[in-house]
């Protein structure tokens, strides 16, 4: 059965434990053997078991070291903290401090000679091969740069000729280029370039096309941050609740744990991986469609079955296509399908939430319901309460003030729970059916 990234992560302490203990067994019976060749008075039985226990934990430290699920580990677990690091980088957004910084904690986990992130016209950071010719601050003189600004377009680039770079002038040969978007706008690149083109590999480019996504993330999300005195308490709370960085850090866990197992697969979540951040930064202030809600929290969902696996989450959808071209405020649903994979997860079974919505009369009632742990009494009123402002009550309290300062008097949020069968969250959107795209 292949081990979940979350469980390849707890595990790994496990595994360094054990390696240590057994490579310890294994120094202290290899120097008993030593002796006991060595010495005059030779003890044949020590002989033979001091033999034995190192032939054996030399074998074990061996095959610890080769377990595919202890190299899932230590790769998650590298792959997560890389990630962290290139983060805490971007407190500021991305300058040519940062750029610099992210180069070079990037360069070593690669197969690549040198790394290079750009803006729209100039080189913000370079690392490695040739970096004494490629400052920052200097131009961007390559064509392939100047037409992945142009398109948005990602390229893998074999030749010297397909870079930009003279045949015999460079000892870069070949080079991956990824766009880094500021929302729909291309605002710089993120370049890996190698010795060689047989060097770039499927894993490669998922590292490449990843840690793209991931600055364009952080660039947005700095400049959103910019804003903030311009929002609102409401929405300013909104959009952090979607940046969430433990959803982030367990999704590229979870990428990282495919890389190597499941390439296609680690690519599809990528790519999904991307339209989820993009959207939810674009969707952050205007009212939105119910069918581009839908969609966006079907996306999120893809990551937690990948996470999870499919014998442990499910979501079914039922939703009136009525209901569809209804506009909503952004964030409704997926918030709370989040906290149902958050916190109703049973420890054994399957996790089923339930997404319906419903026309009646003039009204809408959409519903998102689990058939997880539940809650007391006293949790489920603490969560509606006006004053809740930590862990699940922020969420579910965020989309009942959003529904109700958008579709007027008399709609409401109704939460129904039960202590170990199960929530249901009921949005009663009135005048709903009315409030479609025209």
């Amino acid at each position: 059965m292949q081990q979940e990234p979350s469980e390849a992560r707890a595990a790994l302490p496990r595994f360094f434990t054990l390696e240590m203990f057994m490579f310890t067994v294994a120094v202290l019976s290899g120097l008993v053997l030593m002796w006991n060749i060595v010495a005059k008075d030779r003890n044949v039985a020590v002989l033979l078991c001091a033999g034995a226990i190192f032939t054996l934990s030399i074998v074990v430290v061996i095959r610890l070291l080769m377990d595919p699920d202890s190299v899932r580990a230590r790769q998650s677990d590298a792959m997560l903290k890389l990630a962290s690091q290139t983060l805490a980088c971007m407190n500021d957004g991305l300058n040519s401090e940062s750029a610099q910084k992210i180069c070079g904690l990037l360069l070593p986990s690669t197969a690549a000679i040198a790394v290079a992130i750009t803006d729209k016209e100039r080189i913000l950071g370079y690392a490695g091969s040739e970096e004494a010719q490629n400052p920052a601050g200097s131009y961007i003189r390559t064509h392939a740069t100047h037409a992945t600004l142009a398109d948005g377009k990602m390229r893998i680039l074999f030749t010297p000729e397909d870079i930009g770079f003279p045949k015999e002038s460079t000892s870069i040969k070949a080079a991956i280029i990824v766009p880094l978007f500021m929302g729909r706008t291309v605002a710089g690149t993120l370049k890996f370039y190698y010795r060689r083109a047989n060097h770039i590999s499927e894993t490669q480019k998922s590292i490449a096309e990843g840690f793209g996504q991931l600055l364009s993330t952080q660039m947005a999300a700095a400049a959103l941050e910019e804003q903030t005195k311009l929002a609102t308490s409401m929405e300013l709370k909104m959009l952090q609740s979607q940046i969430n960085p433990h959803f982030l850090f367990n999704t590229i866990n979870t990428i990282a744990s495919f890389i190597r197992t499941d390439p296609e697969m680690a690519r599809t979540l990528l790519r999904e991986f991307a339209v989820f951040y993009r959207r939810t930064l674009e969707d952050s202030a205007d009212l939105i469609l119910f069918a581009r809600e839908m969609e966006q929290t079907k996306r999120y969902f893809t990551f937690e079955v990948a996470r999870f696996g499919a014998d442990r989450v499910e979501m079914d959808v039922d939703v009136d296509p009525r209901v569809n071209d209804m506009l909503i405020p952004p964030f409704l649903i997926q918030p709370l399908v989040e906290n149902a994979v958050r916190h109703a997860m049973p420890s054994e079974g399957k996790l089923l939430i339930s997404v319906t919505a419903e026309v009646d009369g003039d009204d809408v009632i959409v519903s998102v319901s689990d058939n997880g742990v539940g809650m007391t009494e006293e949790a489920r009123l603490n969560i509606l309460h006006p004053e809740s402002s930590t862990g699940l009550g922020i969420a579910v309290k965020n989309v009942r003030d959003r529904i109700c300062g958008h579709f007027g008097p008399g709609t409401h949020m109704e939460v129904e729970s039960e202590l170990g069968s199960g929530t249901c969250v009921r949005l009663m959107l009135v005048g709903g059916a009315r409030r479609e795209y025209e």
